[in-house]
């Protein structure tokens, strides 16, 4: 099969594509033939080393965490799961969905809605679930009835345009920091209000936030401001600075490190959310022969919704 490998630590440069052997699902696995898979930030840093050695590739590694595709042969003690189902979920974190075929455990993926494409079934898992869990838990956003004022800075990334859709579906004011040039899609996604970040004084006529969830790794000093005396901040690329005033038991302006843990249950949430037109996923598309282009992409901080590589064409 052909698939995407690193065979060293490195860059977008250190990827090739080459045929391996197809593997073979064990009793409690799924062979998968992969449709469509999706670029994540923590696909490049686990290749630059940025998480070593809690996170190490294991070479040559297959990339990618985020899955669809349909269901080839399943191991003998699957259940629920039969050959042509048509699957999305996820893979362990160091990846091996950027190829023709990939193992999957039965336990991370269900059935893809009738109505959802390979596309947005491969870029909602990881991106969904770190957006969902991110408001919910830390946020302690409900999924209806909100009164919430809840900004997204990064609102037109990967997480952040998912975000502010299950805010606005909870009913909370959903308030999304972007660039001019984004400044359309994200109001077209239902933001009650727009700062544009690249404009003269963008946050002077903010009211303050129950929450606020940063998508790209901002300082958290400054945004304290723009926080109700009980609110939080929340951060899904934290700083060490962050992680330790997240240690103080005085502070009334609460700030957080956000890590997702991926559940299976949450995956459904989402999936309900985009059957009854709630929520959907902004994809670019990129032939499995591109990824270092999607890569580059990513790397830049400035794509759009979610890369997605389209594996069988």
């Amino acid at each position: 099969m052909k698939a995407i490998v690193y065979k060293t630590y490195g860059g977008p440069e250190v990827l090739e594509i080459t045929e391996i052997a197809t593997p073979e699902p064990g009793a409690n696995q799924i062979l998968v033939r992969v449709f469509s898979c999706s670029i994540n930030p923590l696909d490049w840093k686990i290749a630059g080393r940025k998480f070593w050695p809690i996170l190490q590739a294991k070479f040559p590694q297959i990339p990618g965490s985020e899955i669809a595709g349909e269901v080839v042969k399943c191991g003998s003690a699957v259940k629920g799961f039969s050959m042509g189902n048509k699957i999305h979920g996820f893979l362990p974190k160091v990846g091996n969905a950027s190829a023709e075929y990939a193992i999957v455990s039965p336990k991370m993926i269900t059935k893809i809605p009738d109505k959802m494409d390979f596309d947005t079934a491969a870029g909602l898992p990881l991106s969904g679930l770190t957006a969902l869990q991110a408001l919910m838990v830390k946020g302690r956003m409900p999924l209806k009835n909100s009164n919430q004022r809840i900004l997204i800075i990064g609102a037109s990334g990967g997480v952040g345009h998912i975000a502010l859709q299950i805010a606005k579906s909870a009913g909370a004011t959903a308030i999304g920091v972007c660039s001019s040039k984004n400044a359309s899609l994200v109001k077209e996604l239902g933001c009650d209000q727009v700062l544009l970040y690249d404009v003269a004084n963008p946050y002077q006529n903010l009211t303050p936030c129950d929450v606020i969830l940063d998508c790209v790794g901002q300082p958290f000093k400054p945004w304290l401001a723009y926080l109700k005396p009980k609110g939080i901040f929340i951060s899904i690329v934290p700083t060490l600075p962050l992680i330790i005033n997240s240690l103080n038991p005085f502070a009334t302006k609460k700030v957080t490190a956000f890590m997702l843990k991926p559940k299976l249950s949450e995956l459904l949430i989402l999936n309900n959310l985009f059957n009854a037109g709630k929520i959907k996923v902004i994809c670019k598309s990129f032939a499995l022969e591109n990824m270092k282009s999607a890569w580059q992409e990513s790397i830049s901080g400035r794509a759009v919704g979610k890369l997605i590589i389209n594996v069988k064409v």
